[in-house]
């Protein structure tokens, strides 16, 4: 057993493939790994690992790939007035903040979790914020978060060594005992190539509305809170010497005019 290392193991996880000897270790993996024990249909194999049950697998899975698609394009809410009508006031409204909102067709789970609202009395986001811890492998789901609260209040709850919530507070220890100072907060800049990715780094004295403002968002934002003093892949725009900060300017404009352009000919 990879767990405890003293019974002899009688399971094999399907998602990671590790060993293990009883229910309790089972979730004892489960919980340290953060593993959901579901096997992965799209994990790498290999030309001289690849049988002809890769191959069923596979064959299978574009099957279901396709009946869900085709289940999606059927769904009565694609072709409703009312969602068609919800869905571009609300990239107008976006867009009118100089926030160039895309949003996935039914059937996405993206689109299908954004609870996403504008509040025409209070002219005002409520903003469904996904905030992805990376170092503690934690992701935590906001809704309802007006466009107005800055960052630093967003992450009061999680990484506050006063104001945070226990239980979150002993999962993020890692940040909590960190300076303020050291607490970098990204968001991934949308439609770049994939060995191209980029983060822009937002300002956490600023509201929500403020450090959206100029950027791409696909259904609703996600944040990534880092430590600057613990090593990361995630490449800040600006700081890597072979590309300058302004790209992302130009960038979110061009890509602003064509969504605008496609706004308008729906219409």
């Amino acid at each position: 057993c990879e767990t405890c290392s003293e019974e002899e193991a009688k399971y094999r996880c399907p998602r990671c493939m590790k060993y293990s000897c009883s229910l309790l270790c089972v979730k004892k993996h489960k919980l340290a790994l953060s593993c959901n024990g579901v096997r992965d249909k799209t994990a790498f194999v290999s030309v001289n690992d690849f049988t002809d049950l890769n191959l069923l697998s596979d064959y299978r899975f574009l099957e279901d790939v396709g009946r869900t698609a085709d289940a999606a394009a059927r769904h009565p809410t694609v072709h409703s007035p009312a969602t068609k009508k919800l869905l571009y006031c609300l990239r107008n409204k976006a867009r009118r903040c100089n926030i160039d909102l895309r949003t996935l067709p039914i059937g996405f789970t993206k689109r299908r979790e954004n609870s996403t609202t504008f509040n025409c009395m209070e002219k005002k986001f409520y903003w469904h914020l996904k905030l992805v811890f990376p170092h503690c492998h934690a992701e935590y789901t906001l809704k309802g978060v007006p466009d107005d609260k800055t960052l630093a209040d967003i992450l009061k709850p999680y990484i506050d060594p006063v104001e945070s919530d226990p239980v979150v507070c002993q999962r993020l220890k890692i940040y909590t005992v960190s300076p303020q100072s050291d607490v970098q907060i990204l968001m991934k800049i949308e439609n770049r190539k994939q060995n191209s990715v980029r983060y822009n780094e937002l300002d956490a004295s600023r509201s929500l509305l403020d450090n959206l403002k100029g950027k791409v968002i696909i259904e609703y934002p996600t944040l990534f809170v880092v430590l600057k003093t613990l090593k990361n892949d995630m490449v800040v725009l600006g700081q890597d010497a072979s590309e300058p900060a302004e790209n992302s300017d130009s960038e979110s404009s061009s890509l602003s005019s064509v969504e605008e352009g496609e706004i308008r000919d729906s219409s």
